[in-house]
């Protein structure tokens, strides 16, 4: 990583206003865990948030919706039925589908799953740890192998640093590449490619990952974007935000001695708060190649 992409962050940074001023629906189909924080951050950042995933209504919300964001964090029989139902549907209508494959690559089911989706609808956007972006290649068989991930969380051996980002931007280079659609790998450093060109974030802190829900949160946000955007650029934006969100909001249970509840809370205020002006002047966006 070198210098800034400056001309890439002030063009992303204007989606904010665009994203609040036309307020799209934003079809989330996710896990009854994070349901709720990822309706606020829809809420936050300027989406408007519907989360109904009772199969015999799901395709009139996709009809309506601006994007269908699909989470599989928690997969009940109703759910399959359901996120299958959206997913081809939107498709049909060509509605932009933003996928978050929880786990993927842990179980028989995980992967049967988020394999049929991608297979049978039109997936705009994978958002997912690297342990996770991995296992949809093996699935795929675009990489040999893969690291089986600590459940919901990214294996030791994927972490993306500084040292192995040109590494790990290939990778998911090729994979996006494949799979014909946009890949957001989140981590310490995010990585976000479109096949063509690969971006590295390296915003954020550690102690996202000791709330419940951020990733989802994350793929919700992007979901939101998704909607007045290319997918490239949705990805960019949304990962930008709540990275940005997630500093700034560390800085203030830092200053106050407080703990993860209060940072859950100042999150989604530095969501709702969060402008050009703030993704210009805390923004770490790289073009990695």
């Amino acid at each position: 990583m070198n210098q800034i992409d400056n001309k890439k962050l002030n063009e992303t940074s204007k989606l904010i206003d665009t994203l609040r001023k036309k307020c799209p629906l934003t079809h989330c189909i996710t896990n009854f865990v994070t349901v709720n924080d990822c309706a606020n951050s829809v809420l936050a950042i300027g989406g408007s948030p519907a989360m109904a995933n009772e199969k015999e209504e799901v395709t009139e919300f996709v009809d309506i919706a601006g994007s269908l964001v699909i989470n599989i964090g928690t997969i009940f029989e109703h759910d399959q039925l359901a996120i299958m139902k959206a997913a081809t549907h939107a498709k049909k209508v060509e509605t932009p589908v933003i996928l978050d494959p929880v786990a993927v690559g842990v179980t028989k089911l995980r992967n049967e799953i988020t394999k049929k989706i991608i297979e049978e609808s039109n997936v705009s956007i994978i958002r997912g740890n690297m342990s996770e972006i991995k296992a949809i290649g093996k699935l795929f068989n675009i990489v040999d192998e893969c690291t089986m991930a600590k459940g919901v969380d990214v294996a030791t051996n994927d972490i993306i640093t500084k040292e192995n980002i040109k590494e790990k931007g290939q990778l998911v280079k090729n994979i996006a590449y494949k799979l014909n659609t946009v890949i957001a790998v989140s981590g310490k450093i995010d990585i976000i490619s479109d096949g063509k060109h690969s971006y590295a974030i390296d915003n954020g802190n550690e102690i996202m990952t000791k709330i419940t829900g951020s990733g989802c949160m994350l793929t919700a946000v992007i979901g939101s974007f998704m909607a007045v955007t290319t997918p490239l650029n949705a990805a960019i934006i949304g990962s930008l935000s709540m990275a940005i969100a997630g500093e700034l909001a560390f800085k203030t249970i830092s200053d106050n001695k407080e703990g993860t509840g209060s940072f859950r809370t100042y999150l989604i205020d530095e969501l709702y708060k969060i402008n050009e002006d703030t993704i210009q002047k805390y923004g770490k966006l790289y073009l990695i190649e």
